[in-house]
């Protein structure tokens, strides 16, 4: 094989395990798109929030990325819809951030299963 190939089989076998792995090096028109949409994202939701909730909601951010994720996602769906009526305070973060939280709530159960066991003391009186 000729060097040139094997630079060639070298640099597509990278970039097929980037992919896999989700790296960020890989694709540099990726790597737009997603700066692109963050920025989209911090705009709707700099519209949406005013800035005592915008501060609570990045400190979530910080503590529980999943949540607060959630929350940005239907803040942004609300906005998109018109259902907002001007900026969000942070009080009305927080009765977002309950109905969030009852939502995504994991309700566990605790099922006993207790062992019947044919334990009898009869037999031992005899």
């Amino acid at each position: 094989m000729a060097d040139e190939e094997l630079e060639a089989l070298r640099q597509r076998r990278l970039g097929e395990i980037r992919a896999e792995h989700g790296d960020p090096s890989g694709d540099p028109s990726q790597q737009e798109a997603k700066q692109r949409e963050a920025e989209i994202r911090n705009t709707i939701l700099a519209q949406v929030l005013d800035q005592a909730a915008r501060a609570r909601l990045s400190n979530l951010a910080l503590v529980k990325p999943d949540k607060a994720k959630a929350v940005e996602n239907y803040l942004i769906q609300m906005a998109r819809f018109g259902q907002l009526a001007g900026k969000v305070s942070e009080q009305g973060l927080i009765e977002i951030l309950e109905k969030v939280s009852q939502q995504t709530e994991k309700k566990t159960t605790v099922k006993f299963n207790r062992r019947r066991v044919l334990d009898s003391d009869e037999e031992d009186d005899y």
